[in-house]
Parts: C-alpha cells; structure tokens; sequence
C-alpha cells in the first residue's frame, strides 16, 4: 500500500513537471468584443477561435433577406463540425433602419435564426455615419474588401489565415460554396 502511494505521488509530481498544453491562441482577426444583438452584452470574438466562420452583413429590407433561412440551415447542418455563422446587421445600404430590438424580433419571428446576430454596426468605410466594425474592418484590412450590398459572405479559416469573401447573391446553399465551408471544416 506504502509503494501504492509513493508511486501515485511520482505520478503526480512527473504530470506536474509536463508543460500545460497550450491554450488555443486567438487569431488576430477575432482580437475584439462586439455586442450581441439580443442583449448588447459584449462578446469576446476570441471564443470563436478554431471555428470556421460565415460572417455575413444582413438587412430585413433587402431583396437577399430569404437568405436567413440557408445561412440557419448551413448554420445547423456544420455546427458539430465546427462552422459558426455570424450574422452582423447593417443599415450601410439603406435596408436595416430598425432598432437592435426591432432586428432580433425579425429574425426570430421570421426566420426563427439560431446562429449568433450581433448588433447594428457599420460594415463598409462608406457607412450611414457608422465607421466599419472592428471585425470588417480588420476583414478589408485583410484584402478581402468591403461587402458591396447586403448579405455579402465572408468565411473564416479556423486560424484566421484564409478570409474567402462571396457576393450576395451566392446562396449559402450554393453546392459550390457548401463544397468551399466543407474544405475548410475538414482543414484542423
């Protein structure tokens, strides 16, 4: 019993002595907080870290608006695997005049959407008098643009390396871009 315990406690003393596994690091894109649309609680994008991300600039007024319905779906169908849509409601094209309130009410009650919505924020430098938030403009700075309308997609690699933007009128359930977000899921 006395050897028992002595080796447990080497054990334990040798664990000790291991390095910690590091902590994934949080990719420079994500290095900000943004509130979400519901509550405008601060979100820290660094717990998205190691997702594959859809970020995608939305309007309840816009032509592209039945989208909600692919992205929760796309949204639904990936995230076991590790895809997080980001919904990211803008007034930049004249099309999102309502409150954050007004906002999450529609996309509840229209859409029933799922997948995180944060507040009303400016997507492009040429906003309605909101400069870009911190993630787009860390997207263009990137040399992946600025959304030209509404519903413009952005997806993410997992390390934040690879920013793939696609126009509005892609559906996110488009096979080729389906085939786009199962190439990055699969890359770890």
């Amino acid at each position: 019993m006395a050897l028992q315990n002595w080796l447990g406690g080497l054990l334990l003393a040798l664990a000790a002595l291991q390095p910690a596994a590091a902590a994934p690091s949080c990719p420079a894109l994500l290095q900000h907080q943004l509130p979400r649309l519901q509550d405008e609680r601060p979100v820290d994008l660094c717990g998205y870290g190691g997702k594959v991300l859809l970020v995608v600039n939305t309007a309840s007024q816009c032509g592209f608006t039945p989208q909600y319905k692919a992205l929760d779906t796309l949204y639904q169908r990936y995230a076991a695997r590790g895809l997080v849509v980001m919904g990211f409601p803008s007034n930049d094209f004249a099309q999102e005049p309502g409150s954050n309130e007004a906002i999450a009410d529609f996309c509840e009650n229209q859409f029933a959407v799922k997948f995180p919505m944060f507040a009303k924020s400016g997507v492009t430098p040429r906003g309605r008098g909101m400069a870009p938030n911190p993630l787009y403009a860390a997207i263009a700075a990137r040399g992946a643009g600025s959304p030209q309308w509404n519903f413009h997609k952005f997806l993410i690699a997992r390390d934040g390396s690879t920013v793939i933007g696609r126009p509005s009128a892609v559906d996110p359930l488009d096979p080729a871009f389906v085939r786009e977000v199962e190439r990055l899921l699969a890359q770890k």
